[in-house]
C-alpha cells in the first residue's frame, strides 16, 4: 500500500487485516494498521517503522515511495515495538540513515536491540527543535505519557501535517470502512485514557500551528473537520461523558442478576433516559465495555457474590476501569447473593477510590431472583440515577 498523503508525503505503512490481537489483549475483529510515512524533499525523512512481522514489506514500500533514493532520516516518534521493531533493519539497509528521536527514546534503543550501538547515528531532538528537509520543516513537540514517556509528535509546516504518534489512532485495518469514532474510542479508552492530563497538555500545545492533516500511527489519515476529532479528544481527556445516558453492566450466573439488570434498564428508559446500553460482561468484549463506561454519564453495575467476593467477570471489568482512570460518573450498585451477599460492598470499595465517583442511592440487594419489593428498590435506584444525570 503506497499512496499520497500530500504531494510530497506518502503513506508507507503496513495494513494487516488478519491481525487478531493488539498488545496481546485487545481483540481486533477488523485487523490493524501500522502506519509509516515518507517525506520526499532535498532530504528524505521516513516517519516511524512498523511491527516486526512486516519489516521487509515496509522496506519495499519505503523504497518504492523514494524511487530508490536513500532516505536520510528515520524519525522515531514512539519506541513501542509495534512502531520501532524495524529500526535496526532500516539502519542496516540504508547505511547513511540517521535516527531522529527524543533523548529518552534513544536511551531505550539498547533495551529493544541488545548488542547494537546506534549512538553515532542518532540525533536527539527536544521540543521546539526543527529538522530541515529543504522546503519541508519538521517541528517537534514533546508528548510524554501519550502514552509512553519518550513520545514526541512533529508538525510539518509547509503542508500543515501533524504526525501525531498514537494520538488520534484507532483499531481496525484501513480496508475496514467504519465510522472513526467507535474504534477510536475503544482504542483511546483502553490505551491512552489513564493519561488524560498529558493529552490535555499536548492539545494545548497544538492550538497554535494550523493543522490540515493528522497522520497517526494507527488508522486512517484524518483531514477535513479536524475540529470533530480534536473535540472528542478534549472530551475524553477531560474525563467527561459523551452522552447523558446509562451503561448497565452486569454479570450473571443463573439469570437472576441479568433479570435485575434488564429490569432497571427498562425503568430508566421509561423515565426518559434516551441512551441506555446493557452489556453482559460474561459475553461482551471487555475493552468495549470499558469504552462504553467512559461514553456514558452514569453506570449501573450488577453482579452476584462469588466465593465471598465479586463474580470474576465484574471484578475484571472494575479492575480495568480503575487502571484506566475512570472518574466523574454517577454509579448505581446492585448485588445478588443467595445467602451472604457482599459483592455490593466490594464493588463500591473498588470504585470509591476513583475521583469524582458519586454513588446513586443505596446498594440494591436481591436474593437469587427479584421480587416485587426488589422491583420497587430498583425503580428507586433508577430515580436517583435520573436525578444525577
Amino acid at each position: 500500500m503506497n499512496q499520497f498523503v500530500t504531494p510530497a508525503i506518502r503513506f508507507t505503512g503496513i495494513d494487516v487485516p488478519s491481525a487478531d490481537l493488539f498488545e496481546q489483549q485487545y481483540r481486533l475483529p477488523h485487523g490493524m494498521s501500522y502506519n509509516s510515512y515518507v517525506i520526499i524533499d532535498s532530504k528524505i525523512a521516513v516517519m516511524d517503522s512498523v511491527e516486526a512481522g512486516s519489516g521487509m514489506r515496509w522496506i519495499r514500500s519505503v523504497e518504492e515511495a523514494t524511487g530508490g533514493r536513500q532516505p536520510d532520516y528515520l524519525v522515531v516518534h514512539h519506541m513501542e515495538p509495534d512502531h520501532s521493531s524495524c529500526v535496526a533493519m532500516a539502519m542496516d539497509r540504508w547505511p547513511g540513515l540517521m535516527l531522529v528521536a527524543s533523548a529518552k527514546a534513544i536511551s531505550m534503543l539498547p533495551q529493544f536491540f541488545p548488542g547494537r550501538d546506534f549512538a553515532d547515528r542518532a540525533i536527539a531532538v527536544k521540543e521546539g527543535d526543527v529538522l530541515d528537509l529543504g522546503t519541508h520543516h519538521l517541528t517537534f513537540y514533546a508528548a510524554p505519557m501519550v502514552h509512553w514517556p519518550e513520545v514526541m509528535v512533529s508538525y510539518e509546516s509547509s503542508e500543515r501535517v501533524l504526525f501525531s504518534a498514537d494520538a488520534f489512532g484507532k483499531f481496525g485495518s484501513l480496508q475496514y470502512a467504519d465510522e472513526w469514532i467507535n474504534e477510536a474510542r475503544r482504542y483511546y479508552m483502553n490505551i491512552v485514557a489513564k493519561y488524560g492530563n498529558q493529552v490535555q497538555s499536548l492539545l494545548r500545545k497544538l492550538t497554535a500551528p494550523p493543522i490540515d492533516v493528522i497522520a497517526p500511527l494507527h488508522g486512517p489519515v484524518l483531514r477535513g473537520h479536524l475540529g470533530y476529532y480534536v473535540k472528542l479528544y478534549d472530551t475524553w481527556s477531560r474525563y467527561q461523558p459523551e452522552c447523558r445516558g446509562v451503561l448497565v453492566a452486569y454479570a450473571s450466573i443463573y439469570g437472576g442478576t441479568e433479570e435485575a439488570a434488564v429490569h432497571i434498564a427498562d425503568v430508566l428508559r421509561s423515565k426518559g433516559v434516551g441512551d441506555v446500553t446493557v452489556m453482559n460482561l460474561c459475553l461482551c468484549d471487555m475493552s468495549e465495555a470499558v469504552a462504553q463506561a467512559f461514553r456514558h454519564s452514569a453506570m449501573v453495575v450488577a453482579a452476584p457474590t462469588y466465593d465471598a467476593g465479586i463474580f470474576p467477570a465484574m471484578h475484571d471489568f472494575l479492575y480495568h476501569l480503575v487502571i484506566k482512570g475512570y472518574r466523574n460518573r454517577i454509579v448505581g450498585v446492585v448485588e445478588n447473593g443467595s445467602w451472604a451477599p457482599v459483592a455490593g460492598r466490594l464493588m463500591r470499595k473498588m470504585l470509591e477510590t476513583l475521583p469524582g465517583i458519586t454513588f446513586a442511592g443505596d446498594t440494591v440487594t436481591i436474593r437469587s431472583r427479584i421480587t416485587a419489593d426488589d422491583e420497587t428498590a430498583l425503580a428507586g435506584l433508577a430515580c436517583e440515577i435520573c436525578k444525577g444525570i
